[in-house]
């Protein structure tokens, strides 16, 4: 009643489930009744085109298969342009044995590198030596912890470790996965798989060295940043494997060896 105070019944339970608030009433219910329809068409149109675009397909995994295809391709091509580099590198090593049988200026600049080759790592090398496989844990469950599940992968420092102790046993030749390592090189990691060289890799990842096999084992063993990860293998799961190999076939070096380095400017 407008003007006044509306009654309302009083009572137990039943008098309150028996009341029914009044709620105001559209303007214009004709209105309504027309758009009830239209409103049902546009969404017949939706589903419908949703349909035939899918077919019968998930529309939001399209976006995952364009991604991991786009990674292949380029991973197809940057394997292709590294072939094409060693075959230009091949190419070149062959012009310049060429002229130098006929350049003594050449055949001189040629016999001054020759002893550098080896140390530089340019020179394939096969023989006796050490394995180092480092690999995340797997645990059953998902951690959520984010300090655990820091732990729980491989870090750029773990295998540069691994990398710094087998120098310093005496290897003669070091390489990462299935690529050489020179005096410059660096091991980088992006989340947790390895950038090498422009290369991407993803664990378990193996460091296989050429020397001293002794030497090298007691570096191993003394590296106190081995050591803490070694720690870690044992509460977390963290894999640690050292290997014994009578050959181990290392490639020479094919990446890029031009040195970029800063300058004190004028």
């Amino acid at each position: 009643m407008r003007g006044g105070t509306e009654k309302r019944p009083v009572g137990g339970s039943a008098d309150r489930a028996g009341w029914r608030p009044r709620l105001p009433r559209p303007a214009n219910p004709g209105l309504w009744r027309a758009l009830v329809p239209v409103v049902a068409l546009l969404a017949g149109l939706l589903a419908a085109t949703t349909a035939s675009t899918a077919r019968g397909t998930d529309l939001r995994s399209a976006g995952r298969s364009n991604l991991t295809d786009l990674i292949r391709q380029t991973e197809a091509r940057a394997a292709q342009d590294n072939r094409l580099v060693r075959q230009l590198q091949a190419e070149v090593a062959a012009a310049t044995d060429r002229l130098a049988q006929a350049d003594e200026r050449i055949a001189a600049i040629k016999a001054r590198a020759q002893p550098l080759l080896m140390p530089a790592g340019l020179v394939a090398m096969t023989g006796p030596g050490l394995s180092v496989t480092l690999d995340d844990a797997h645990p059953a469950e998902p951690e959520s912890d984010p300090v655990k599940a820091n732990a729980l992968v491989v870090h750029e420092s773990d295998l540069q470790a691994a990398v710094n102790a087998l120098w310093a046993g005496g290897a003669e030749a070091v390489m990462v996965m299935n690529q050489r390592l020179s005096a410059t090189s660096a091991v980088r990691c992006v989340g947790n798989t390895l950038l090498l060289n422009g290369r991407v890799y993803s664990p378990p990842f193996t460091v296989s060295a050429i020397g001293p096999v002794a030497q090298m084992r007691i570096a191993l063993n003394e590296s106190i940043s081995l050591q803490q990860y070694r720690e870690d293998a044992d509460a977390y799961g963290l894999g640690y494997e050292v290997s014994e190999r009578e050959k181990i076939e290392v490639p020479a070096y094919d990446a890029p060896i031009g040195l970029r380095y800063a300058e004190v400017g004028d």
